[in-house]
């Protein structure tokens, strides 16, 4: 198997779209940007304990309620149960939800899907502020470049 390189990533082009992707994954799912990529981070965790998490929150902005938030919203899933014998935490896992999110992001970023236009599906088209308007006229951008 090859290893991968930089320059085979940088040749993919993968992050020159990431922030508009990043801004429409946290406001079409009321996600804070450090909320998102703490789910990718945790997503390539795999399975962690709340230990995992507050490690991996160290390196974004200080909320005191994102776990919680995360798990109400149904972004992070108990895998299982503390037991009291072996299994001294509950272990977590991104959700299917988060998962499904993270997949999409990585299809958008490498060109295999559009990130939805239509005002049903993605909020930012309906143009309420300004800086939505600035951001759809980038998606437009997005989907119509395909050197990716």
């Amino acid at each position: 198997m090859k290893r991968l390189e930089a320059n085979d990533i940088k040749n993919l082009s993968l992050l020159k779209h990431y922030r508009i992707i990043r801004q429409w994954a946290c406001k079409n799912n009321g996600l804070s940007n450090a909320d998102l990529e703490l789910l990718i981070y945790l997503d390539c965790t795999g399975l962690f304990n709340r230990l995992d998490f507050i490690n991996g929150a160290y390196s974004y902005s200080w909320d005191t309620r994102r776990w919680s938030k995360l798990k109400d919203n149904g972004w992070i899933s108990v895998f299982a149960k503390r037991n009291r014998t072996t299994t001294k935490s509950n272990v977590y896992k991104v959700s299917f939800k988060g998962k499904q999110l993270i997949s999409r992001m990585y299809r958008i970023m490498l060109g295999e899907e559009d990130i939805p236009t239509s005002k049903k599906r993605n909020s930012i088209m309906k143009g309420k502020k300004y800086s939505d308007k600035v951001l759809s006229k980038s998606i437009k951008n997005v989907n119509n470049d395909k050197t990716i």
